[in-house]
């Protein structure tokens, strides 16, 4: 099953800088194939359930063996099974409604 999902992941016990532990989930998520999209606050994922829900196990794993003591993550998640759709998809729906608007 096709999922979108939208990630923040958080280590708690390093300090006030994750970035280094955000750039190693983004290049987990860019490994298993998912093509994940950083924004300020978060990552979107697309890609199959398993293959997403895996990818998110690792950078837990990863994170912890970089020496993170405790991980909180919050995950949006979405399926769609009546057509097809793409987080892109979704963005230019609403370009093209505010496009009519002007």
């Amino acid at each position: 099953m096709h999922v979108i999902v939208d990630l923040a992941v958080v280590p708690l016990g390093v300090g006030v800088s994750v970035s280094s532990y955000v750039a190693e989930c983004e290049k987990i998520l860019g490994e298993a194939g998912l093509n994940p999209r950083l924004h300020a606050f978060g990552t979107n994922i697309e890609g199959e359930w398993d293959v997403v829900f895996a990818a998110i196990k690792q950078c837990h794993q990863r994170l912890h063996a970089m020496g993170a003591p405790r991980i909180t993550a919050s995950l949006r998640v979405g399926t769609r099974i009546d057509k097809v759709q793409s987080g892109q998809d979704k963005i230019d729906a609403v370009a093209r409604r505010l496009a009519e608007m002007e």
